[in-house]
């Protein structure tokens, strides 16, 4: 009876420790990009924590905040607010890294060249007034939220009391393609998903353009569930963190697209919170 008891403690634990461990990211532009570049970093997380780590792909913002509610995932890469979401419903999760560009983040406004707006390095023209103009998600800190408060503060008024028409169009990719086609005139972007495409020549700069650089603000960043401890082993958090913060390969580096990763708070995104609130995004 007392090797049957110790072969079954045995196997308890094991089943324990191989709980597979799951994380996810805001599905911020092309959704198959995102599948071949974050199952690789799901292979780094399992050597580095000894651990099974799955990637979960979402189809949005908020189906990202709703699996890690419900505890589909334990770990998701957010943006500001989506992250700042997630927070709220779910106490005692953490946010644990930052890429190197997220403490000071920034968005780009884009404009088709037929359109006729002009580049300012100063504030965000006045001749985008009466044009059509597209957000990414409607949850995308860089694509929605912050866009939103600086054509607020520019112009005193509603986005939709601004342009012509307002849209959405459901990451950034998309924008910067809705805008190239001149399906909008305007639209405004992530600053680093920008970059990439032009560097990858998936956009034509003779058709779109770079007419505002917007102020800096926090934005993505590393979540974890505050129980992660409790399930995968003590000092379970600190080795998550740790294994983000030594991510050094420049093609893991590139599925977010960061140079590396520093340290995070949940304090760090209370301006996004403030924004959130004041705008009626966040209640």
């Amino acid at each position: 009876m007392r090797w049957m008891l110790a072969f079954a403690l045995l196997t308890a634990g094991s089943v324990a420790h191989a709980e597979t461990f799951r994380f996810t990211a805001i599905p911020d532009e092309d959704q198959s990009r995102l599948v071949e570049r974050f199952s690789k970093v799901a292979d780094y997380l399992s050597d580095e924590l000894d651990v099974d780590v799955e990637y979960v792909p979402v189809t949005s913002y908020g189906a990202a905040v709703t699996a890690f509610r419900n505890d589909q995932v334990q770990l998701a890469w957010f943006g500001g607010l989506s992250g700042v979401q997630a927070r709220k419903l779910v106490p005692g999760s953490q946010a644990i890294a930052q890429g190197e560009e997220d403490a000071a983040f920034r968005s780009y406004f884009i404009a088709n060249r037929d359109s006729g707006i002009p580049e300012s390095q100063d504030a965000l023209p006045e001749e985008v007034r009466d044009h059509s103009f597209t957000f990414g998600a409607k949850t995308s800190t860089s694509g929605r939220l912050m866009p939103e408060h600086f054509i607020r503060e520019r112009f005193d008024e509603a986005p939709e009391d601004v342009f012509s028409r307002v849209g959405f169009s459901g990451d950034h990719s998309r924008t910067i393609a809705l805008v190239e086609s001149g399906t909008y005139d305007v639209g405004a972007v992530n600053f680093t998903v920008w970059d990439a495409a032009v560097e990858d020549d998936r956009v034509d700069t003779d058709k779109v353009e770079v007419v505002w650089e917007s102020p800096t603000y926090p934005d993505y960043q590393w979540t974890l569930r505050g129980d992660v401890d409790e399930r995968y082993g003590d000092d379970f958090t600190q080795k998550v963190t740790q294994a983000l913060l030594d991510m050094k390969d420049p093609a893991l580096l590139e599925s977010f697209p960061r140079s590396g990763f520093i340290p995070a708070s949940n304090d760090d995104y209370a301006p996004i919170e403030a924004v959130g609130e004041s705008i009626g995004v966040l209640r």
